[in-house]
């Protein structure tokens, strides 16, 4: 068995599953309860299932992976030859999946760092790859975790929804804010501050807020050499469109990631969610 230091994430990094393997990456299950059942996000319920079922109206709600499920994961990666663990995992402003994953890093039988991103989805991912590459030339748990951190705090995410009333139910903003946005009949443009999804720009129309919404990427990258994420949920040509325009507006543009978010995310978002993170290396 090989000596490392092991990366263990969670379903909403929404890495694609060949960049996971390559780095050896482990994600721990969201579950998504459709209705009367719970389903494990990314194996048991697809994007498309969730969108379906959130334009019929029917209560879909999202738990934490249990402190068991996280508990088993840590045993199976260093039964795999870690001698360390990283665990990164989105916002705990949003969800419990942070103090689960502490809970079950106590029993762990090696040592295992949790860390609160304060990112979510490929924000997310993008700081699980930076401490799987620091990992990869052997650097050291702290290391691991260093790396992650300075990913976290150079990362940028925005957000379009065609509606604030699903972040609303969720309770992932505040219901005054969705209800003022309601109100005026505006298409609303969000950020990840803080760990929390909170408010950016208030626009008239979903083409002039998919505009903006590139303006405020293309800003946010500038020259450096970045990574960008377009994320969607049932509007793949309008992320596709997206993209194409950052791939001719970003100089600095390293990698770029087109993908559909899982049901955990897309649950609080609602269909036509267009997303752009900005990770700068």
């Amino acid at each position: 068995m090989s000596r490392h230091v092991a990366i263990v994430t969670d379903s909403t990094a929404y890495l694609p599953p060949r960049t996971m393997e390559r780095h050896g990456i482990t994600a721990v299950p969201l579950t998504v309860v459709l209705g009367d059942r719970a389903l494990e996000e990314g194996t048991e319920i697809s994007a498309r299932s969730l969108a379906e079922a959130l334009q019929k109206r029917r209560p879909v709600t999202t738990s934490r992976p249990s402190p068991e499920m996280f508990a088993a994961t840590y045993r199976e990666v260093a039964e795999s030859g870690a001698t360390g663990i990283v665990s990164l995992h989105l916002s705990a402003e949003l969800s419990g999946t942070y103090d689960a994953a502490v809970l079950a890093a106590r029993e762990a039988p090696v040592p295992v760092r949790v860390v609160d991103t304060g990112m979510v989805a490929m924000a997310l991912g993008f700081c699980a790859l930076a401490a799987a590459e620091s990992a990869e030339t052997g650097g050291t748990i702290d290391d691991a975790v260093t790396a992650a951190e300075k990913r976290a705090a150079g990362t940028s995410a925005y957000f379009y929804v065609d509606t604030l009333d699903y972040l609303r139910r969720g309770g992932r903003i505040g219901a005054a804010r969705a209800l003022l946005g309601s109100a005026l009949a505006v298409k609303p443009l969000l950020q990840l501050d803080g760990g929390r999804i909170e408010p950016l720009e208030k626009v008239r129309t979903a083409s002039k807020a998919i505009a903006r919404l590139e303006e405020i990427a293309t800003e946010r990258a500038g020259s450096a050499q970045v990574d960008i994420a377009v994320h969607h949920l049932a509007a793949p040509e309008r992320a596709s469109a997206l993209a194409e325009r950052l791939r001719t507006r970003v100089p600095g543009l390293a990698e770029l990631h087109v993908s559909e978010v899982g049901a955990a995310i897309g649950a609080h978002t609602g269909p036509g969610l267009l997303g752009v993170v900005v990770s700068p290396r």
